[in-house]
């Protein structure tokens, strides 16, 4: 068993290097870095933990045992990572560039506990040439678990640019299922030094420390061909004027610490919601949703129709499947058996379905053109739809008055996930919801808005609102975060030099 055990974790090690080495190559010239992006679709099982959590203070507290604490958010959801090398000769590793936090960190080969160190690339010092010995224990806390590590100093590489002397974490305890499931193996934090743990200079700030850039800038543009692997480009040094259109209206950074600015007002069908008073946002590229306070993005959620996973199965299975269910019931078919006789569910027990079932049936699926949430949920919606409606054959109602009362009770169901699902068909009659910066209106259309996630080669469609009530400390409003969403409609650029950012049309 233990010689298995070694060839497996090999072959996750060799399955982790493969992922890392198929990455996008970067290229740089002139004090400017192109770094291409790798794009991946959301599947649904990652999303089920899309918890988050912002910290809004000055500075990363300090516990009493000497260990530097920053909150983090869970990465799951993200779709776009790039790689790096750590190093003399370089080791790869697949980062997230995330303007939502500050520090580097990657897995350590002194990380022998974690299962989710294995399914990853492990840094090891002992290989470079030019690692500097640090040695002081972190810990980085999520919703979810924690990264506990200490700090090194080597050279990192990006394209062609090498940054000399740079301090990062080598994480040797990860505790969170969250990263065992991850497609990348540390995070490359963007934001300020204001909130890095240990007060470690970020990466970016070395770049311009060491002069090897030509301006004080970054750049993001995310790929919107959903049927590419390439899924963008950041550009440290400069802006590629490909990958937008127009102008940028540019706005000052209101606090250090986040990438944070000054939102004016969101609209619905340009409509005013008039929910921001002293309102402002975080440019996130470390998540794809875009959140708000949990009353704003409920009015949103509203207005495009969107409801909890459960209550949209539960009405789609009464529309599709009512009627049959119904005769069927009538019929004196056993109501345990229903679900699994007219193919909703799965049954252990091998028995062909009748030839008149399986006809109906099949000429109901033919017209069904909508995407289902999963099996599970499925057949859960059909279960309970089945059980309403032979209770309320029970009380001489006529199938109208049933349909219509088993439809409000879809209404009641809870969600199980923290987002929120629409229908598919419905996109193209779905509302602009708009975003008011530096008084420009930046409009994202729905099939900007709503996502396309997997789920058993199976894949629907869901909000890209979520609630998320960010504790803040006065004279501070509801807090935003803007992630992939917005960015990827609108080519991003953060100024340094300036302390703003700036925002025009994608390419």
């Amino acid at each position: 068993m233990g010689d298995k055990f070694v060839l497996l974790v090999m072959y996750m090690c060799l399955l982790a290097s493969s992922f890392s080495m198929s990455m996008v190559m970067a290229s740089s010239s002139n004090g400017v870095v192109r770094l291409g992006l790798k794009k991946q679709r959301l599947r649904f099982n990652a999303m089920h933990a899309a918890a988050r959590s912002y910290r809004v203070d000055a500075k990363a507290d300090s516990d009493d045992s000497g260990m530097n604490i920053v909150y983090l958010k869970n990465y799951l959801d993200v779709q776009h990572f790039g790689e790096i090398g750590i190093g003399s000769p370089p080791q790869n590793f697949t980062v997230i560039f995330d303007t939502g936090s500050s520090n580097l960190w990657i897995p350590s080969s002194h990380c022998h506990f974690s299962v989710a160190c294995f399914f990853h690339s492990r840094y090891c010092s002992s290989n470079s040439s030019t690692y500097t010995e640090i040695g002081k224990p972190c810990k980085i806390n999520y919703g979810s678990g924690m990264i506990l590590g200490f700090f090194s100093e080597d050279n990192i590489k990006v394209g062609d640019l090498v940054v000399k002397n740079q301090v990062f974490t080598e994480a040797v305890r990860e505790g969170s299922a969250i990263l065992t499931l991850a497609s990348f193996d540390g995070i490359l934090g963007l934001g300020f030094q204001d909130i890095s743990v240990g007060n470690v200079a970020p990466l970016w700030h070395s770049m311009l420390q060491q002069s090897l850039l030509a301006e004080k800038v970054f750049s993001f543009w995310f790929n919107k061909d959903p049927s590419v692997n390439e899924g963008g480009e950041i550009v440290f040094g400069g802006i590629d004027p490909r990958h937008f259109k127009g102008n940028h209206t540019y706005v000052p950074v209101v606090r250090r610490g986040y990438w944070q600015i000054e939102l004016e007002d969101f609209l619905i069908a340009d409509q005013p919601a008039g929910f921001c008073i002293n309102c402002t946002a975080i440019l996130d590229s470390g998540t794809s949703f875009i959140a708000g306070p949990s009353a704003a993005v409920t009015k949103i959620n509203e207005a495009i129709g969107a409801k909890g996973f459960a209550s949209l199965e539960c009405k789609k299975e009464v529309s599709q499947y009512g009627d049959i269910i119904w005769q069927l019931l009538l019929s004196g078919l056993q109501p345990d058996r229903l679900c699994s006789d007219i193919g909703v569910c799965s049954f252990n027990r091998s028995r062909a379905l009748s030839d008149d079932i399986e006809m109906v049936v099949q000429r109901k699926r033919q017209k069904r053109n909508d995407t289902r949430v999963g099996q599970d949920l499925l057949c859960a919606a059909c279960e309970l739809t089945v059980a309403w409606i032979r209770t309320e054959l029970k009380q001489d109602k006529t199938q109208g008055q049933v349909i219509e009362y088993v439809n409000k009770l879809c209404d009641t169901l809870p969600n199980p996930t923290t987002q929120l699902a629409v229908n598919c068909a419905e996109i193209p009659t779905m509302p602009t919801v708009s975003f008011v910066i530096g008084n420009k209106s930046f409009d994202l259309g729905p099939q900007q808005y709503i996502l396309k996630v997997e789920q058993d080669h199976v894949t629907f469609c869901i909000s890209g609102f979520i609630a998320l009530d960010v504790p803040v400390s006065p004279p501070q409003g509801p807090l935003w975060i803007l992630g992939e969403i917005f960015m990827e409609a609108y080519h991003t650029v953060f100024d340094f030099g300036n302390l703003r950012v700036g925002f025009a049309e994608a390419a």
